[in-house]
């Protein structure tokens, strides 16, 4: 008997398979990574490498760094292999995925924070030496085997770069950090993915759209979706400003982006903690929310709009929070 399809999560994975760019031109956004990666490749073509130096990029969620991934095998003209360092349980797992690749392929690992510690000890030697040293049996009768592996280029992404250890990040040859994305770049990725979804959308209601799209463009092609069905719901033909802010009302983003649980921690650390300052663990805990989803997910954003500042002591709600929430501002000076 099969197993039934999520018609939903097909539906998103479709979505975002049909927006991400396919190629270099088409991304829009992280321009100074763009030219230094363009240089890293140019130089490997001009020495006539089939392979170059190995990348690792960090930043938050759905800035672009699997799609950078795929566009830079695009322009290599070779193959990409994408795998979840969680499922990389064993080092047999990790020595199948090693020698199924060929000369010049790119081997993307997504959330390389989270590979196996010892598997990472065997993917040191083939990154450096494109050798897999591996121990075969037990005890008295265990014996050692190198295995020669294709010429590859490992391309890491992570969310939690302070979680990477530190043998395994030396040995990356760049570094790249993908920031937030300024508006004007968002109101351009929003254009162009209504065009690709065949969406007719007014030029004020993809201001609208990108203002709360907290700089991010997973979230802005998210949000674009969900004020199509809402246009789509009240029967009209095209998203204007009126649809997309009654939309997006509806869906409780305001105008700078923050959400129903955003506001939650900030009047988490605002009314119960005094405005602070509160350690992780107790933010967590009197919000109902876990550490690494606070960490990841709400905090960069508010601390990008100043609504939070981290301290010594813990984190602490800025005067804009209260200014943003329309609660008396208090000073903290003295608490710090």
């Amino acid at each position: 008997m099969s197993t039934p399809v999520n018609k939903n999560t097909k539906e998103n994975e479709i979505f975002d398979f049909t927006l991400r760019p396919k190629a270099w031109q088409d991304y829009i956004g992280q321009e100074k990574i763009k030219k230094n990666i363009q240089i890293i490749i140019e130089a490997a073509k001009k020495r006539q490498d089939s392979y170059f130096e190995h990348l690792l990029f960090y930043g938050g969620p759905g800035l672009g760094k699997t799609t950078l991934a795929y566009l830079i095998a695009e322009k290599m003209g070779t193959n990409i292999r994408t795998v979840s360092s969680p499922t990389i349980e064993k080092a047999g797992d990790l020595a199948a995925i090693l020698t199924n690749l060929s000369d010049g392929d790119i081997l993307f690992l997504d959330e390389c924070h989270r590979l196996n510690s010892v598997c990472e000890e065997y993917l040191y030697s083939a990154m450096e030496e494109f050798k897999l040293n591996l121990i075969l049996g037990k005890g008295p009768m265990a014996r050692t085997m190198e295995l020669d592996i294709p010429r590859f280029t490992l391309i890491g992404a992570t969310t939690r770069l302070a979680m990477l250890s530190s043998p395994l990040r030396s040995r990356f040859g760049a570094i790249f950090q993908l920031g937030f994305y300024e508006n004007e770049e968002i109101e351009k990725i929003i254009q162009r993915s209504s065009k690709i979804l065949k969406i007719q959308i007014e030029p004020e209601a993809i201001k609208i759209i990108a203002k709360r799209s907290r700089f991010t463009p997973r979230i802005a092609n998210r949000l674009l979706k969900r004020v199509r069905d809402f246009a789509q719901v009240e029967e009209k033909g095209f998203i204007t400003s009126q649809i997309a802010q009654k939309a997006l009302n509806f869906l409780e983003i305001d105008e700078v982006g923050i959400d129903a649980n955003d506001r939650k921690i900030l009047e988490t650390i605002i009314k119960k903690f005094n405005g602070g300052p509160v350690g992780l663990q107790a933010l967590a805990a009197a919000s109902s929310e876990e550490e690494n989803t606070i960490l990841d997910i709400y905090e960069p954003y508010l601390m990008q709009l100043g609504f939070i500042k981290r301290t010594p002591r813990g984190r602490i709600a800025g005067e804009l929070a209260y200014k943003h929430l329309k609660i008396k501002y208090k000073n903290q000076n003295t608490l710090i």
